[in-house]
C-alpha cells in the first residue's frame, strides 16, 4: 500500500512542481559548454588546463551552494570578466554574430526561390531531344566485337 502510494504521488509531485524549481537545478555539463576558459579561450569542457580545471572547481562550488545556471555564469563574469561566457555579446560587434547567419540564410533562400522557377521554365525548352542526337556509326569489326561480348553476358 505504501509503495503504491508513493508511485502515485512522487509523479503527481513532479508535474505540479514549478517549473522554475525543476530548472534551477545546475550542472557543470550544462555550465561549460556555455562558458570559456579564460587562458586557453576554448570552451570549458574541451579545455585542459590548471586554469580550466580551477573555474570547474569553482562552478562546483556555486552548485554546492545552490547557485543557479544564470547566477553561476554572472559569478564567473564578476570572477574572470566577460570573456569567460561563449556567447557573444549583445551589442555592437557580438550582435553581428547573430545577425548576419540570419542574413546570410534569408538571401540564399530568396535566391533559391528566384532562380530555380527560372531554371525550370529555360530548362524545359531547351536542350537537344533524346531523337535529335547523332549517334556516331561504328565499324562491321566493332559490331561484331560488341555482339560477341554481349553473348558471353547473356549466357
Amino acid at each position: 500500500m505504501r509503495r503504491a502510494l508513493t508511485l502515485i504521488l512522487v509523479p503527481l509531485a513532479l508535474a505540479l512542481a514549478p517549473a522554475g524549481a525543476l530548472a534551477a537545478a545546475a550542472s557543470l555539463p550544462d555550465i561549460e559548454d556555455e562558458v570559456m576558459c579564460v587562458t586557453c579561450r576554448v570552451p570549458l569542457n574541451t579545455a585542459q588546463s590548471p586554469q580550466a580545471d580551477r573555474e570547474r572547481a569553482y562552478i562546483r562550488d556555486l552548485i554546492r551552494q545552490g547557485k543557479d545556471k544564470e547566477q553561476i555564469k554572472a559569478a564567473l563574469v564578476s570572477e574572470y570578466g566577460k570573456e569567460v561566457l561563449a556567447t557573444p555579446s549583445d551589442d555592437g560587434f557580438g550582435r553581428a554574430a547573430y545577425i548576419v547567419p540570419i542574413v546570410v540564410i534569408v538571401l540564399l533562400a530568396a535566391g533559391l526561390a528566384v532562380a530555380l522557377p527560372r531554371r525550370r521554365r529555360r530548362g524545359a525548352g531547351e536542350g537537344p531531344a533524346a531523337d535529335d542526337v547523332e549517334t556516331p556509326e561504328i565499324s562491321a569489326e566493332d559490331a561484331a566485337r560488341l555482339d560477341a561480348d554481349l553473348a558471353r553476358f547473356d549466357a
